[in-house]
């Protein structure tokens, strides 16, 4: 019998998830139960997906670089992968726009439920807000400043910092570019072997997604509270969707027409890094099935396959900028603050800026919004009480936007790929092969 599939076996871990933790919640102890011994098992996978997140982008960035052979190769990519992801940014936070002013779901929203979820969240949102004002005196180029380490291990030393890393990388690539080959040699057969033991390491890690997942989802349903304010905020995360589900449409299309790939192809590569994205909400945890998926199911070239995927993950985030567009208007519709036409223009510039230098940023995704937020004059007392209304629902849309960030890397890449003549017909080999080496 033919073995499932491993973005089938994820899809039902996943559902298998939510069964059974909607169950454990009919019996008492039962939550108990799925936090003390279903959810570290979700817990030990994401930890070992970040375990290697910063060597694998160390190894398979000087790796790629190295094997351009020529650093005007490296300028080519870089230019064309920096602008498609400055578009794809700017294409989503339009797309948010246009679908919260269609929608309008901060219209439905009662006075009632305003003033439950700020008593509710009020404390925990404040907190973020001083965050947010701190990171914003810090000046306005100081998100470059902090993509330069003092000191590479510390810099390794916390998967924040990837950034960091990869200016590193980048630095030590070009480097290694410009030395006599036979001094160079040695090194990029160590970065070499050091990617190939890290891609091993992913198909071992892999070997528990579904039961990772399983349990991530179970944790996710009993820890779920206030089904009430889900339920009043329904229009809000609708709206979130659908200009999610927008992307990805505009994402499928440009790999149709550009690269004459189908939308069936991609999806049945991308899948099972998009439904681990959905389970642990992080690009960065995702990246290295990420770039397994996109370089051996999509037929990216390492070379490219390296460079662009890390910094997708680090500064490319179109589904948290559509969501910053959305969930700012959402908040001042809701606290009747009018928005100009031109307010909603500074909210496209603040939120795409706001998105590159997030990265290096703890809280990123909150952050972000309170600095879109003050872009458009909202009053500093309602700040709060805006963040706490979306405070309720943002995690499951946490967990779809991380989806679409992903699928942005993975369309990015393809689209760099066909321009530089990367693009290749993927490996006959599926994932479950790596499994019987």
């Amino acid at each position: 019998m033919k073995k499932l599939a491993l973005h089938w076996q994820i899809l039902l871990g996943m559902i298998a998830g939510v069964i059974f933790g909607f169950i454990m919640l009919q019996f008492d102890g039962g939550r108990g139960i799925v936090i003390d011994f279903i959810k570290p098992l979700g817990t030990i996978f994401i930890k070992l997906l970040k375990l290697i997140a910063i060597p694998l982008i160390l190894a398979s960035l000087v790796k790629g670089i190295s094997d351009l052979k020529d650093i005007s190769k490296l300028s080519n990519i870089g230019l064309r992968t920096f602008g498609l992801y400055l578009l794809t940014t700017v294409i989503a936070i339009t797309v948010g726009i246009l679908v919260v002013n269609i929608i309008q779901p901060g219209e439905s929203i009662s006075n009632e439920t305003v003033a439950s979820l700020t008593q509710t969240y009020e404390g925990d949102m404040s907190t973020k807000v001083e965050n947010a004002i701190a990171q914003k005196t810090k000046g306005k180029l100081q998100f470059i400043v902090d993509m330069v380490p003092s000191n590479i291990f510390e810099a390794s030393s916390s998967n924040r910092n990837m950034l960091q890393v990869i200016f590193f990388a980048l630095f030590f690539g070009i480097s290694l570019l410009l030395v006599k080959p036979e001094k160079a040699k040695p090194m990029i057969a160590f970065f070499d072997s050091l990617n190939e033991i890290i891609l091993k390491m992913v198909d071992l890690i892999m070997l528990m997604a579904p039961y990772a997942v399983f349990a991530l989802l179970a944790a996710l349903v009993v820890d779920t509270t206030n089904t009430d304010i889900f339920s009043a905020l329904a229009m809000y995360a609708l709206s979130v969707v659908i200009g999610l589900s927008v992307m990805v449409t505009i994402y499928v299309t440009a790999i149709k027409v550009y690269t004459k790939k189908s939308p069936s192809f991609f999806f049945k590569g991308i899948s099972p890094a998009q439904l681990l994205a959905f389970s642990t909400s992080s690009s960065a945890a995702t990246l290295p099935v990420t770039m397994e998926r996109v370089e051996e199911h999509l037929g990216v070239d390492s070379e490219v396959t390296s460079f662009v995927c890390p910094l997708g993950a680090t500064i490319n985030m179109d589904g948290t900028s559509l969501y910053q567009a959305v969930a700012a208007i959402f908040i001042c519709q809701a606290l009747d603050f009018d928005l100009s036409f031109g307010a909603q223009l500074t909210i496209v510039l603040t939120a795409t800026l706001a998105s590159i230098g997030s990265a290096a940023v703890p809280g990123a995704g909150m952050i972000m919004l309170v600095i879109v937020l003050e872009s458009i004059g909202l009053p500093a007392d309602k700040l709060a009480v805006g963040l706490a209304l979306i405070f309720a629902v943002d995690r499951p849309l946490d967990m779809c936007r991380t989806v679409t960030n992903v699928t942005g890397d993975a369309t990015v890449a393809m689209l760099v790929g066909k321009s530089v003549n990367k693009l290749n017909a993927p490996e006959t080999k599926n994932w479950d092969d790596h499994y019987k080496e």
